[in-house]
């Protein structure tokens, strides 16, 4: 199984490099044809291979239908078989961090909570992998405080890296309904227009698996600058009319980095965006929205 998993990841990283190497082709391109239909001079980098580029645009189709990259291959099995989700937390959970993980297994569907104990990383991706886990969550905590969760996805990536707070557990939550529901939920993704925050979007839609068209437990993400609102609601028609009460828990979510491997990979897998101390200094800059 082990040899297995290295084949597939070497595969994989085999597709990602043609890609990479299309891709550079396909700027040199574009550039290319950008300034000659603007009668522009040709970048200065591009100059010495331009007439060769120039004679293969003439073999260029328009259009890019059926085209697939990496990407793709991360979630191409997402709407065939439901999600398998392993849930963990850090080393020494604190109980408030334990109570905050049994919240989320109740919350997420088919989920598996285990106790972290002597475990590495290495070691539960090894597992995970084998027994066809789709992803990763980890819970991290500082002082007591749950603080940072942890999506990777398997067997290939990507994983993302969120900063948790205002955290309130559902017990804390006054007049909440006291049934969790079972039924799957619906989601709800608000103001995730930017290719980063599509792509945030794909990592928190996944875990969920497709509901059926009445089921009454909604999942809500709502993105305000870049700091996603969490929301467990329960939608009850009342006297005609539908209202929603909230089952919990809820939590804003930040991302602070990407990566395209698992965890655990983080010096040999490419960095897709990280969130850098001057990006805070930008007056209103938005990365998840376009708005």
């Amino acid at each position: 199984m082990f040899k297995r998993q290295q084949r597939l990841r070497r595969e994989f990283i085999y597709r990602k490099n043609i890609e990479n190497r299309v891709k550079s082709i396909k700027e040199g391109k574009d550039a290319i044809r950008k300034a000659l239909d603007e009668e522009h001079a040709i970048p200065t980098e591009l100059q010495k291979d331009a007439l060769k580029i120039q004679k293969s645009l003439k073999f260029d189709d328009e259009g890019g239908e059926g085209y697939t990259t990496s990407r793709d291959d991360e979630y191409k099995w997402a709407s065939v078989a439901d999600p398998k989700i392993f849930l963990t937390t850090s080393r020494d959970p604190s109980a408030k961090l334990k109570k905050f993980a049994k919240e989320i297994k109740l919350m997420v569907p088919n989920t598996l909570r285990l106790n972290r104990g002597n475990l590495t990383v290495k070691d539960i991706v090894g597992a995970c992998t084998a027994q066809n886990f789709s992803d990763i969550l980890i819970l991290c905590e500082t002082r007591g405080v749950p603080d940072g969760i942890i999506i990777s996805h398997l067997p290939f990536g990507p994983t993302a890296y969120f900063s948790l707070s205002d955290v309130t557990m559902r017990h804390d939550i006054p007049d909440k309904d006291g049934h969790m529901p079972q039924a799957y939920p619906q989601l709800i993704f608000h103001n995730f227009t930017s290719t980063l925050g599509k792509r945030v979007q794909d990592i928190l839609k996944y875990l969920f698996p497709v509901p059926k068209a009445n089921s009454k437990r909604i999942v809500s993400f709502f993105n305000r600058n870049d700091v996603i609102t969490f929301e467990h609601l329960r939608k009850d028609k009342f006297e005609g009319k539908f209202n929603l009460s909230t089952l919990g828990p809820r939590f804003n979510l930040r991302l602070y980095k990407l990566i395209q491997g698992t965890i655990g990979m983080e010096g040999t897998s490419d960095v897709e965006w990280v969130l850098r101390p001057y990006m805070n200094t930008a007056h209103k800059r938005k990365f998840l929205s376009e708005d």
